[in-house]
């Protein structure tokens, strides 16, 4: 089949402009599968409060991480974009669900260059379903995609949080930071609202409610976040062999004041060495590419935080980024899916 590729990660402001910052968060808090309020009290919540007093300070922060080849995410989608593109020898683009570029201009770029073309496999680059990061961007691309009548047709890649090959390059990638010493292993994942976790079972009576849910088998884990991070996270553990007392596990990104996943990474990396975890490696699974919530987030504000409270060690290990493996496993269920296994595929 004539067939391209797109893949497609949360996006960034064009530059580091307050302007340029504030329509990036203006579009992506207005999102209703991010802010899930009222369409007139997010947009009282977004426009009137958040964003003038988030804009200035997140430039700021955008111009700590940001370099002569612009946005972190964008110049390493880009990487990944040109990796997987040696790697198949099949076209691949990169789509963004804020800012640019679009899924519309992906499509477009793509149909440009093969007006025959006939399907496009687009790769959510969240290995975690969340309404508010994997089916906000699926959802979008799909409503890009009828809007603009496009012939071809669109398929997506599923989450891919227990898959052995995602696991096997996220491994890969974070053993060697484990040949020195340390005290704990933090993995550290975007936040999102409890409620986002009630919304998205489909039992309505399993995620958050009952005990031990995560680890109780049900239905509602092909759609719970929290369930979906502690397995990546105890997969790591096992296949890492990490001792029981030298791992951890919490949530970043906090925003608002309602109750968000626990416990609070921010939170953690106060406490910690009051616990005596003196030297911390932190990974944050939830990324696949290296971003403000890493780089900036983490690898600033985090280590401030940490050292402050008496860490002596802090080292944030990076996503997998262009790493040799997790490009060999895009690629390996590119080619799975043409030869007629359609497993990764997520059911439209």
């Amino acid at each position: 089949m004539n067939r391209a590729i797109v893949l497609m990660n949360l996006g960034s402001p064009d530059s580091t402009e307050v302007k340029d910052v504030k329509r990036y968060l203006d579009e992506f808090l207005m999102d209703e599968r991010v802010i899930d309020k009222p369409w007139l009290l997010r947009a009282l919540l977004v426009k009137g409060i958040i964003v003038p007093w988030r804009a200035s300070n997140s430039a700021k922060a955008y111009q700590s991480i940001w370099s002569e080849k612009g946005s972190p995410l964008i110049f390493i989608s880009k990487q990944q974009r040109d990796a997987l593109k040696k790697e198949l020898g099949e076209a691949v683009v990169i789509a963004m669900r804020y800012g640019n570029p679009s899924p519309k201009q992906a499509y477009d770029e793509l149909l440009q260059k093969n007006p025959e073309l006939e399907e496009v496999v687009l790769v959510p680059m969240y290995p975690h379903y969340a309404m508010s990061s994997y089916e906000t961007a699926v959802e979008y691309a799909k409503e890009q995609h009828k809007k603009g009548s496009y012939k071809f047709k669109l398929t997506f890649i599923k989450p891919f949080y227990n898959q052995p090959e995602y696991l096997n390059a996220l491994g890969e990638s974070i053993k060697p930071y484990l040949n020195q010493a340390y005290d704990q292993v933090l993995f550290s994942y975007h936040g999102i609202p409890e409620r986002h976790i009630l919304k998205c079972d489909p039992t309505k009576k399993h995620c958050l409610k009952v005990d031990n849910c995560c680890e109780v088998p049900s239905e509602a884990h092909n759609y719970c976040y929290r369930h979906q991070c502690w397995t990546t996270t105890k997969e790591m553990v096992k296949q890492l062999g990490i001792p029981e007392d030298k791992w951890g596990f919490s949530f970043q990104s906090r925003l608002g004041r309602d109750p968000w996943l626990q416990p609070y990474t921010a939170k953690r990396l106060e406490e910690l060495p009051k616990e005596g975890v003196k030297k911390l490696l932190i990974v944050c699974p939830a990324f696949v590419s290296d971003c403000l919530e890493t780089l900036e987030e983490i690898a600033e504000e985090g280590k401030e935080s940490f050292m402050h409270a008496g860490g002596e060690k802090f080292e944030l290990i990076p996503c997998l980024n262009v790493h040799p493996l997790w490009i060999e496993t895009m690629a390996k269920w590119i080619r799975e899916y043409a030869a007629g296994n359609t497993e990764m595929l997520l059911e439209m």
